[in-house]
């Protein structure tokens, strides 16, 4: 390389671009924005006021968080779902005069005023549910008149009751603590209010009626069309927000023990303004608890550092205000805007410099010289199957193909002229291999490995793999599972093209030629998945070579064919086989006099080869450029070669023009004969192989004849 390809290759190397792209793309950056916001805050007020966060600062503070941050996740928790709830602080007002009404002057049981408050709050929630829910009203006007009536209720119950309830006492140790208690130290109304945060996390993230919430937030009309019933949950959120409020209300009452036309007021803006400086949409169908407790602590702090400041309270409102007219432009920007950012900085081209390698010309010395061995290729299934991307034949010579539409379709020997559906898996089936016992074992796109036994009954194997080390993206979950063999112990290789990008944005993963792909062990025997080999150029083609301990894989957008070794004295490394390919490998299996059959799905191009070693060239082409403009490999030609584990190329076969198979995905050896299949094409083609042993098959070849 000259230096200057030297100094892009360690630049590219050195400095990790994607990540900020991979954590842009995570659904925790909502937070941090408030987090941010958080820091400064606290940063400021230490700032201006020495002792702001002093022990006793904090245990008035914490204390009237616990209620305050009650009315925010219950506000949350509407907005979830797509609503607003304006009267919060009309029933957190309701529910204060509540109990103390029911405690200090009809003197019940504490247990019974508790549950009857709670029970208020739950009435008006169920109002708001079944105006909003039910009878579809617009639910910013709804609460907006639950809000007028509730405080009007208010107001003349404080006309009626105020004197006797200031005039009463409750001689209740349980009632002193709940408002002034502490549990280890902390305020219980904190304490509680943290445990409520939990529990409310783990329902609306790790339960049916959560997952439900989100999507009728998210979008109502595709909810309601996947049986989810909407007017039932929407009434049900403004239900568990009317029981927040109204326990926030309840430890209100503990702490103070007193009632005012002021309580609650102005608090569905409060409330709203954390709700909303925590991350959580408007829009719904996007926000959390966590968001909801950043906004709480953020906007508590604000409040309680104004006053101290001696800022007055219209002040106050006016400065609360603008920050929720901040935090909703962030947040409809950011929505807007998201996927938009990520489209130019996710994608994030490497350095990558493929060997020099043969030419193709016809009839020159080279091992890759072009010909027409693959003219006479016969077709099965013509125009009756859409995308064999792989093909392979049992030991009763019937031949499997995966298709686009999600089966495997079984031709029946000796003609193939007749078709059945041997099964549907539901995903794209890629790379397919018979196990020992005669079941069929099948990487499927999207969805990880999968085994279709004699029955024809589809079970999953695995879905996931351990971790990578201090990755920023969760690459556990299997993305592009795409071809697979089994050892001689049973335990399955399977190949996994890329852990950042979908099955159809294939494309996108040649642009950054990364090393985005790993090669994945299932072992059936204890039921667990490892990762073996990782960093690999989306690998993509996976065969057991005779001695056992090793296997052959392709690297595609590498142009090479490589060895490794899981057993044995060289177990752990990996050797190069064929470095430098003049086109894309893909599949790769054995030929029957111990070779291997290989297909190149398409060729190197000098324009794609010099842009490769161009990473800032791509980088500018994916932010500027329609992606059906881009660069893309070239897919159209296809070609089989054969070869033998040292890496000479014994034999290779092209079709000239494309007429028989165009791509070529794959190849299988079976009694003489070459079944060939491509991703993109409509047919399996058949070549008879002239010297071939005819009676060869894979899967004695794999697990004899028995």
């Amino acid at each position: 390389m000259s230096l200057a390809e030297t100094v892009t290759y360690w630049r590219y190397r050195l400095i990790p671009d994607h990540i900020v792209g991979e954590i842009l793309a995570k659904r925790w950056i909502d937070n941090a924005i408030p987090f941010f916001i958080l820091v400064v805050v606290v940063a400021g007020f230490s700032y201006l006021m020495p002792g702001f966060f002093s022990l006793g600062g904090l245990s008035t503070l914490t204390r009237q968080l616990g209620e305050f941050g009650l009315v925010v996740i219950a506000m949350t928790i509407v907005m979830l779902a797509g609503g607003i709830d304006l009267s919060v602080g009309s029933n957190f007002a309701l529910a204060n005069i509540t109990t103390l009404a029911l405690l200090n002057v009809y003197e019940l049981p504490l247990g019974v005023v508790f549950v009857l408050t709670i029970a208020v709050g739950a009435l008006v929630g169920l109002v708001n549910g079944i105006l909003v829910g039910y009878l579809r009203l617009r639910a910013f006007l709804t609460t907006l008149v639950t809000l007028i009536i509730v405080r009007a209720v208010v107001d003349m119950l404080l006309l009626q009751l105020a004197v006797r309830i200031s005039a009463g006492f409750v001689d209740n140790d349980l009632w002193d603590y709940l408002g002034d208690g502490t549990v280890l130290d902390i305020p219980f109304s904190f304490a509680l209010f943290i445990v409520i945060a939990i529990l409310a996390h783990i329902v609306l993230s790790r339960t049916r009626p959560g997952w439900q919430l989100m999507a009728v937030g998210g979008m109502r009309r595709s909810a309601y069309n996947v049986g989810i019933p909407v007017r039932r949950t929407i009434c049900l959120a403004y239900v568990a927000s009317g029981m927040l409020v109204a326990l926030a209300g309840f430890l209100f009452a503990a702490r103070l023990g007193g009632a005012g036309s002021d309580t609650g007021l102005g608090m569905e803006i409060t409330a709203l303004t954390a709700a909303v400086l925590g991350g959580n949409s408007l829009g719904g169908g996007r926000g959390s608890v966590a968001k909801a407790m950043f906004g709480a602590i953020i906007v508590m702090i604000l409040i309680n550092g104004l006053v101290r400041l001696g800022i007055p309270s219209g002040a106050n409102s006016f400065i609360l205000g603008l920050i929720l007219l901040i935090a909703v432009a962030i947040d409809v920007r950011w929505l807007k805007n998201r996927h938009k950012v990520l489209a130019k900085v996710y994608v994030s081209p490497t350095f990558q410099s493929l060997p020099e390698t043969f030419g193709t010309e016809r009839n020159s010395s080279s091992p890759f010289a072009l010909n027409d061995k693959l003219r006479e290729v016969s077709a099965i299934g013509l125009d009756e199957i859409d995308g064999p991307e792989d093909v392979i034949l049992d030991g009763e010579d019937h031949l499997y193909a995966g298709t686009r539409t999600g089966d495997i379709v079984r031709f029946l020997a000796p003609d193939y002229r007749q078709q059945e559906v041997f099964a549907h898996v539901g995903g794209r089936p890629l790379g397919m291999a018979f196990a020992k016992d005669g079941t069929l074992l099948c990487c499927i796109g999207g969805m990880g490995l999968y085994r279709i036994g004699k029955d024809r009954q589809v079970a999953k194997l695995t879905d996931e793999t351990n971790r990578t080390p201090f990755s920023i993206i969760d690459d556990s979950r299997l993305k592009l599972a795409d071809d697979l063999d089994i050892a001689p112990d049973g335990r399955v290789f399977f190949s996994e093209a890329t852990i950042r990008y979908e099955m159809h944005e294939w494309p996108v993963d040649c642009l950054e030629s990364r090393g985005n792909g790993r090669i994945v062990c299932y072992d059936p025997n204890s039921n667990s998945t490892r990762t073996v080999l990782r960093n690999l150029i989306f690998p993509n083609g996976i065969c057991m070579t005779h001695d056992g301990v090793s296997f052959l894989f392709a690297e595609t957008w590498g142009c090479r064919v490589s060895r490794y070794y899981f057993d044995g004295p060289k177990a752990g490394t990996v050797e190069p086989v064929i470095p430098n390919l003049p086109g894309y490998p893909d599949n790769i299996n054995r030929a029957s006099d111990g070779s291997y059959w290989l297909a190149l799905v398409g060729m190197r191009t000098p324009s794609l080869d010099l842009a490769l070693k161009m990473p800032g060239f791509r980088r500018r082409m994916a932010r500027r450029v329609a992606p059906d403009e881009w660069l893309y490999p070239n897919i159209n030609t296809g070609c089989v070669l054969r070869f033998d584990e040292a890496g000479r190329i014994l034999d290779v076969m092209w079709d000239l023009g494309g007429q028989n198979h165009p791509m070529i995905t794959s190849m299988r050896e079976h009694k003489g004969h070459l079944y060939i299949g491509g991703i993109l094409n409509n047919r399996v083609g058949r070549l008879p192989l002239k010297g071939a042993d005819p009676n060869w098959s894979g899967p004695e070849s794999y697990w004899g004849r028995g």
